[in-house]
């Protein structure tokens, strides 16, 4: 199948967020404390795979988002840090999104989630020309779940289409997912050429049991499909059929898999821009998302 032409920054168009890690290694005991490493860091899934891909080699990276004013500046400094030039819209009403992400023993995450700004990012705060120079948009599907940034999103989205730049959409949460309905999501994602749910998201989307059948009907759909499956690699498909699964390089000592699949996307799309085919930009992904479940947060740790 033809792809799009590689070369070009990515747009990110998703969230910040403010994330409260809290490791603990034994079980949560109810009513009572329960002893734990808390650490407070900026993430989001927009704002993580737009540091992930400028980790992972991308040149240009810019991301629109919403912040409250009370951190926004604290935000837009770290994501300037990375090296993703911010487009932060402000919100004097609401405080900027807050995820606690509890992380046991064994480094899954189960996270409370407090929307906040994020899903107040509007139409105006969403301009035409921060698409110039962009190679491809990216959007986190966390913007699909409520009406004001929904309408953002798919004001980004068709502009792009109408530019020919290509778009990937990310499914960022099985539990609003089933909330709004598979059905729904995948009508507001049309016109996206390219879909990254984990497996999680593909099941809810197809009904489907297995990764590889769930990316296989995706694909008809969407152009291409990456099932991302966690410590076992990436599942890709293409026109109705699996074209390929790569496998993710061991991690010797998982902390915290918080933003693995952000570091994924974050590869993988900063390959596909270099000029990679998608079996190629998938084992840059999994190198991403095997360094990100080494560190404790959704961004990539800093450079020594």
């Amino acid at each position: 199948m033809n792809r799009p032409a590689a070369g070009g920054g990515l747009l990110v168009v998703g969230d910040v967020v403010t994330d409260v890690v809290a490791r603990y290694g034994s079980v949560l005991a109810h009513g009572t404390d329960t002893a734990a490493r808390i650490r407070t860091l900026p993430g989001g899934a927009g704002a993580n795979v737009a540091c992930w891909a400028v980790r992972s080699g991308c040149p240009e990276v810019r991301l629109l988002a919403r912040a409250g004013a009370e951190s926004a500046d604290w935000h837009r400094e770290e994501l300037q840090r990375a090296g993703v030039r911010p487009f932060l819209a402000v919100d004097d009403t609401f405080p900027t999104a807050t995820v606690i992400a509890l992380v046991d023993a064994a480094a899954e995450r189960t996270f409370l989630t407090d929307g906040g700004a994020v899903l107040r990012l509007a139409v105006e705060d969403f301009a035409p020309t921060m698409l110039d120079g962009v190679g491809r948009l990216h959007l986190s599907g966390y913007l699909l779940f409520a009406e004001t940034s929904r309408a953002a999103a798919l004001l980004a989205l068709r502009t792009a289409v109408e530019r020919d730049v290509p778009v990937s959409v990310d499914p960022a949460s099985a539990g609003f997912l089933g909330e709004l309905r598979p059905q729904r999501f995948l009508e507001f994602a049309e016109g996206a050429e390219l879909l990254l749910p984990n497996a999680d998201e593909a099941r809810l989307l197809t009904g489907l049991p297995g990764p590889e059948s769930a990316a296989a009907k995706l694909s008809r759909w969407f152009p291409r499909v990456v099932v991302t499956l966690g410590a076992r690699g990436a599942v890709v498909a293409a026109g109705g059929e699996v074209i390929g699964r790569v496998p993710a390089p061991p991690v010797r000592e998982p902390v915290d898999s918080t933003g693995a699949g952000d570091a994924f996307t974050g590869g993988f799309l900063a390959a596909l821009l270099a000029g990679a085919d998608d079996l190629a930009a998938a084992v840059e992904g999994c190198r991403a998302g095997a360094a990100a479940v080494a560190a404790v947060g959704g961004r990539p740790p800093p450079v020594r």
